[in-house]
């Protein structure tokens, strides 16, 4: 069993609020994104179905901030924007790829466990979107 300091778990602790950044759902979805190389800011948007562009911007900053992501200005008129993975972000898509695996081949046993638990609650098999748009 993996053993963590009782740090880990205090609310001050660093590491809680980095693998919270890391651990969003826009900036595991951003690095898969990056993955095929630099992207501007629209093209990561169009990839990203129902990211907002507030959303999209703040994942960024945090991943720019935290040294995952690079941004380069590119002097064109207009100017544009374009972001590409740092050697520190690429460090993650192992675990990132792993992740995605286990949630793929899992999926059914994880859809199976809701509809027993909706069953067991009372309010009988709901339809998850997101399952079925993952399966799909």
């Amino acid at each position: 069993m993996l053993e963590l300091e009782p740090l880990c778990f205090s609310s001050e602790c660093p590491s809680r609020a980095l693998f919270d950044q890391i651990a969003d759902k826009w900036s595991m979805m951003v690095l898969a994104v990056l993955d095929d190389g630099p992207q501007r800011f629209n093209a990561v948007r169009r990839r990203l179905q129902g990211v907002t562009q507030k959303a999209l911007t703040q994942s960024l900053r945090r991943m720019e901030r935290n040294g995952l992501v690079a941004r380069e200005v590119i002097s064109l008129s207009p100017v544009a924007v374009q972001y590409q993975i740092t050697p520190l972000g690429r460090t993650l898509q192992q675990p990132f790829r792993a992740l995605h695996e286990w949630t793929l081949e899992k999926l059914p046993e994880v859809d199976a466990a809701r509809q027993a638990f909706d069953v067991a609650q009372g309010r009988g098999p709901l339809h998850d979107t997101a399952a079925a748009s993952i399966a799909a």
